[in-house]
């Protein structure tokens, strides 16, 4: 019976993560963004403007931490091994029109986040001991009247905790480094344990403030590297471009060691790998935005809405086209190797394998750090705020079990697990939908007035003047 356990997990990651379960969430996009007239568009540059430039509101407001530190917590769970190992599975499998798929996937996943924002805002609730708890878990139950279901959301969620966000990534991180510099697992696994239970003992302030200073390094450091390629190879980003766009409409015939593929296949390997990467409509990064301090969720949802953004548009691009321009994708290889063998073939020296294994090490512990508040904020919901400091020493504690131990049967459980999220969290998305239309006229509305007001007295900043 032991031996049919891994194929019934297998078949039902299959499912959870299938066609019906994409649709459903690019159908909850498209909607999310009808409802909010596009939002992610009209209110894009406005969203930089709040999340990068403003920052943070009034600190008299209502919440644990600023916007930026809410949108960098976020950003440590999602911007992860996905963004290097995943684009390069969507690539080797769907081809190179994959990633125009999980461009669009971003797009109307912008929606989706803004509406996650909004409703873990909105009906978020103080706990005892003075934090801000929210989350999909908070408005299915406060705003749907279905506590039953945000149950068992917050169980999908704390499970997925343990596994995807937790033991997967230690192990990732182990394995890189053993690869690497020849680290043995147990050293990393026991500083990896050390570090992570020094920063939850902080909390959601603690969390912040590594992650504020983290995140920004390892993108930026990420970006640099893969930017330093198109610099080098700028003459092909045109054909790149272009190789991309056709491909995502007509099939890729086999050259090399690429098997050939269908459109099906470049737009499924591509959604697939995006939604999976940016966790637009599965309900985990809400849980963070609902800590910010801000009193108008339209506000903070904004600036959640840039986190797709940052991890689709820019992050997985980035390395979708240094695999592209590298013309390693079709070497037969795939996940971190291809990636490993594109930066490798593109960077001088030993600095591309160097790039990688930093970009590994630090995106996966990166989203230990984050999935370590989903899980906390989804065990109090279940089991109260008695749970949490036994919740933090447990997960620290499979921090190192997951770098010295391959537990593919616990971790393909928590993956479908990962996956289930999406369902309730949908249900309450489009029942709740109205709210969220009701928060993002009232916002823009009151910023219309604001910007009247500004320019009434202030003529100079409605544009130039002309002379009577």
């Amino acid at each position: 019976m032991m031996n049919e356990v891994p194929k019934i997990l297998s078949s039902l990651g299959d499912f959870v993560w299938g066609p019906v379960t994409l649709i459903l969430l690019l159908g909850t996009g498209i909607y999310l963004t009808l409802v909010t007239r596009g939002v992610q568009f009209k209110g894009l540059l406005h969203s930089f403007y709040l999340a990068f430039i403003k920052r943070r509101e009034d600190d008299a407001q209502p919440g644990d931490i600023t916007h930026f530190q809410a949108l960098m917590t976020a950003l440590a769970a999602t911007v992860g091994i996905g963004n290097i190992a995943g684009v390069a599975t969507a690539i080797a499998s769907g081809g190179p029109g994959a990633p125009f798929w999980m461009w669009m996937t971003a797009l109307v996943g912008m929606a989706t986040k803004y509406s996650e924002a909004v409703l873990a805002v909105r009906y978020r609730t103080v706990n005892k001991r003075g934090e801000m708890s929210g989350g999909p878990m908070y408005y299915i139950a406060r705003g749907l009247n279905l506590p039953w279901l945000g149950v068992i959301f917050a169980i999908f969620a704390s499970v997925a905790a343990f596994g995807i966000g937790n033991m997967v990534q230690s192990n990732s991180v182990a394995d890189a480094m053993h690869s690497q510099f020849h680290i043995p697992t147990w050293v990393t696994g026991v500083l990896l344990a050390f570090f992570t239970g020094l920063v939850l003992l902080g909390g959601i302030k603690a969390l912040a403030r590594v992650t504020e200073v983290l995140v920004p390094f390892m993108i930026v450091f990420y970006v640099l590297a893969a930017l330093g390629v198109i610099f080098l190879y700028w003459r092909s980003i045109p054909e790149i471009f272009m190789l991309v766009l056709t491909k995502a409409f007509t099939p890729q015939a086999a050259v090399g060691g690429f098997i050939g593929t269908t459109i099906k296949e470049a737009m499924r390997f591509g959604i697939a790998r995006g939604v999976f990467s940016n966790e637009s409509g599965l309900g985990s990064s809400p849980i963070a935005a609902a800590a910010a301090k801000t009193k108008n969720p339209a506000t903070q949802a904004l600036v959640s809405m840039t986190q797709t953004f940052i991890d689709t548009i820019v992050v997985c691009s980035m390395t979708a086209f240094v695999i592209l321009v590298s013309g390693e994708w079709t070497s037969g290889l795939t996940g971190s190797k291809l990636s490993m063998a594109a930066f490798a073939k593109t960077l001088p020296g030993n600095l591309g394998p160097l790039v990688v294994t930093i970009g590994l090490v630090t995106f996966a512990y990166s989203t230990l750090l984050g999935w370590s508040y989903y899980g906390e904020k989804s065990v109090e919901y279940l089991l109260g705020e008695k749970a949490v400091v036994p919740y933090r020493a447990v997960y620290t504690a499979l921090v190192f079990v997951g770098a010295v131990v391959q537990l593919e049967i616990v971790w393909s459980f928590a993956d479908v697990m990962n996956g289930l999220m999406a369902w309730p969290n949908l249900v309450g998305l489009l029942g709740l939908s109205g709210v969220v239309a009701d928060e993002t006229r009232r916002y823009f509305a009151a910023l219309r007035e604001k910007k009247a007001a500004t320019a009434a007295t202030n003529p100079r900043s409605a544009g130039p003047q002309r002379n009577p």
